[in-house]
């Protein structure tokens, strides 16, 4: 048995998703495909645009045979710590050979080189890193400027391609991780990570998540991605679609203005990639009313990404701390495998894993809880916190309760 792990968020499931899925299989030969997946909070800093069990649903219907749940700590952290949470996750289920991800340059022996660097930090790498933090770069920019004199001959745009980051570290975390899965990677084809129009043509079209997301905000209608979605996908989109989706960073304002509000420059500190300087800026958003998007946009500097202010507001309101962060770390990072999702003819894919996972498998989260190890218990309990703050969200959205996490099992499909 051969089997190909993905690390994706959906957000949502696209024609690319599907291109990568298939060419994946095709790449390693995989006899399965086992997707980690970003729950209902992304790694940009935002909820995710669609709820993850519909996100499951197309993952399943375009050809993942087994959907986990990366824990909303990982998921909506750095590209460091989301890539060894979700490597980890893929190790510790003792099942996977290979990792397959997408990246604009498309080799595997470039992204080996540079995450290399990053894994043993060199004397120049790290004196270049600090020159460039001092003088207010972003810590991407500064990063790009200490890998420079280490790849002289590449393009700088190579070291700033948001996959050929997220590449680097899932190398670095399989590195790290003393792991026995090997990397490999599909060059990304049509359209960027970043890009904000949808790409045209008579048949299916690959547009990029931010693009099909920022179409839907400005009301193109839903039948117009037909040609952007697999039609295996497509059905799912449709019957969710303004029952448990969209749901965007400002259906959270009040939320996080109710936080800001039981917090000081002080306490702020104690939250995950809050500094104390991003804390002085944030306990100085009194104005009322302001929304989610408009307090980050206000603290928008040289000096941070608006991604990295996103995650501090984030975690700001589902109360991750960096001392949780800390303990996962030391722990081994992921705590427990939950299971979203399955298809039906993948039971021999299961049962592997259920006598090879290092990771107790969570199926059902009634009566999981007290099973689990101290520093599990504590991470289900950020994931179902989190959860349940989402479901809050789409019922006074949308008046529509979804299931709790309690009475949600897993998703079988044919």
């Amino acid at each position: 048995m051969k089997v190909v792990g993905l690390i994706t968020e959906y957000n949502p499931f696209h024609n690319g998703h599907f291109y990568h899925i298939k060419e994946a299989r095709k790449e390693t030969g995989a006899d399965y495909c086992v997707v980690v997946m970003s729950g209902n909070y992304v790694q940009r800093g935002a909820p995710s645009f669609l709820d993850k069990y519909t996100r499951t649903q197309m993952a399943l219907a375009c050809g993942a045979d087994l959907v986990l749940e990366l824990p909303v700590s990982f998921a909506s952290s750095s590209a460091e710590y989301f890539s060894m949470g979700a490597v980890s996750l893929l190790n510790g289920i003792g099942v996977v050979d290979s990792l397959c991800f997408g990246s604009e340059c498309g080799s595997i022996s470039l992204l080996e080189e540079a995450s290399k660097i990053l894994e043993t930090e060199p004397p120049l790498f790290k004196t270049k890193l600090n020159e460039a933090l001092k003088e207010g770069r972003t810590f991407p920019q500064a990063r790009m400027e200490a890998l420079l004199p280490f790849m002289p001959d590449k393009d700088a745009s190579f070291l700033v391609s948001p996959n050929n980051i997220l590449g680097m570290e899932y190398i670095k975390a399989i590195h790290t991780l003393q792991s026995p899965i090997i990397p490999s990677t599909i060059k990304r084809v049509s359209a960027g990570y970043h890009k904000e129009a949808l790409n045209e043509g008579k048949d299916s079209v690959i547009s990029s998540a931010t693009a099909i997301r920022k179409a839907l905000k400005e009301g193109i209608g839903l039948s117009a991605l037909m040609q952007h979605v697999p039609s295996e996908a497509y059905p799912f989109l449709k019957d969710s679609y303004e029952k448990t989706w969209p749901v965007t960073e400002d259906d959270f304002s009040l939320l996080l203005q109710y936080k800001l509000m039981t917090e000081n420059n002080k306490s702020l500190t104690k939250y995950l990639d809050v500094t104390p300087d991003l804390a002085n800026r944030i306990a100085g958003l009194n104005r009322p009313g302001m929304t989610f998007l408009e307090a980050a946009k206000e603290m928008k500097s040289r000096q941070w990404t608006m991604t990295r202010i996103n995650r501090s507001l984030l975690h700001i309101v589902l109360n991750i701390t960096e001392d949780s962060m800390k303990l996962y770390k030391a722990e081994g990072y992921a705590q427990y495998a939950r299971i979203l999702g399955i298809r039906k003819s993948s039971s021999p894919l299961l049962r592997a894993m259920a006598k090879k996972s290092k990771l107790p498998l969570i199926t059902k989260v009634g009566g999981t809880a007290d099973k689990l190890e101290e520093t599990a218990q504590k991470m289900l309990k950020e994931d179902l916190f989190a959860a349940a703050l989402y479901n809050e969200v789409i019922y006074n959205k949308f008046g529509i309760l979804p299931k709790s996490e309690y009475k949600q099992g897993i998703i079988l499909q044919e």
